[in-house]
């Protein structure tokens, strides 16, 4: 009776907060979703998964109405280069480091891929095509997870603290957090201007995905594995060409853009419900040790490029 009784109240206090998550800023919405995941638990957590996935898609797309292509193609040159730089150096210091460390080759790979390009997008796309079991996949999704929970919370506040502008605060936002999610979210909690350029960045340094791939497939001599694309960035950028060729009315794209915004809370305190004490559990203490240092490292240089080297 009582484990009935416990249930019911989960999936009540899901729902409440899931409605609640429309209305608020993206971190406190992942804070909702940390909250019920750690405290009653998630009663809907392979929904939750699916559907913060294709949320996330639309979300982005959605944002792509509010973004002029110029613009756009801008702020995707500036951060290029260091995109180039930082994808190939995280990749080659995470290998090393977990060399040094004992950490599991595959289980390293994954973690500095997810940290290099796009958190949970380049692990899922990697994994199969280096023949990752299960552990090693889930290891690597849980440290990475758990760090962009982090991000999404103290990356706005350390932004201001830097006194960083929005066009900063974009670029480092999108090259130093792991995952879409967090970027959109953290970009959204600094601005409007940071929201863009974090998108535009993070979207273009997401198609690394594919050279990763082919790359790995060399690496360890898979040969035949299918390489997973992110089609969803071909609307993203679709959804920019229409909202800066052609004439649509500004109370419409407001509209969208204002919907995906809500539908993004929604989709980080699903994610945030992912989240759980067996997950953190999971991840042991030298695969987050890896993960923390190269997140580090990638955000530290990240900071040092923008103010002295821009």
């Amino acid at each position: 009776m009582k484990d009935t009784q416990y249930t019911l109240i989960s999936q009540v206090l899901f729902v409440v907060l899931a409605i609640a998550s429309i209305f608020v800023s993206p971190a406190i919405a992942l804070f909702f979703g940390i909250l019920l995941a750690l405290t009653l638990g998630n009663p809907y957590p392979i929904f939750s998964k699916k559907v913060s996935k294709i949320l996330l898609q639309v979300a982005v797309v959605g944002l792509g109405f509010n973004m002029n292509l110029y613009e756009s193609l801008a702020a995707g040159k500036e951060g290029m280069i260091f995109t180039i730089v930082s994808v190939i150096g995280v990749m080659l210091l995470g290998v090393a480091l977990g060399k040094l460390m004992n950490v599991h080759p595959k289980n390293a790979y994954l973690i500095s891929a997810g940290t290099a390009i796009c958190g949970g997008s380049a692990i899922a796309a990697v994994a199969p095509v280096i023949d990752a079991d299960e552990h090693d996949t889930s290891i690597a999704l849980a440290t990475i997870f758990v760090l962009n929970a982090v991000a999404l919370f103290i990356f706005p506040e350390i932004g201001h603290l830097l006194n960083m502008n929005e066009q900063q605060f974009g670029t480092w936002a999108a090259i130093a957090i792991h995952d879409t999610s967090s970027v959109v979210g953290a970009g959204a909690a600094f601005g409007d201007e940071a929201l863009k350029v974090a998108t535009t960045i993070k979207l273009t340094r997401a198609l690394w995905i594919i050279p990763l791939a082919l790359v790995s497939t060399v690496i360890f001599h898979a040969k035949g594995k299918k390489v997973s694309i992110p089609w969803f960035i071909l609307l993203f950028v679709l959804a920019m060409v229409a909202n800066t060729y052609l004439p649509l009315p500004e109370a419409l794209t407001s509209a969208v853009v204002g919907i995906s915004k809500r539908i993004l809370g929604l989709t980080l305190f699903l994610i945030g419900g992912g989240l759980s004490i067996a997950t953190i559990k999971t991840v042991g203490a030298k695969p987050l040790v890896l993960g923390v240092i190269l997140w580090f490292v990638i955000s530290i240089s990240t900071v040092v490029v923008i103010y002295y080297c821009v």
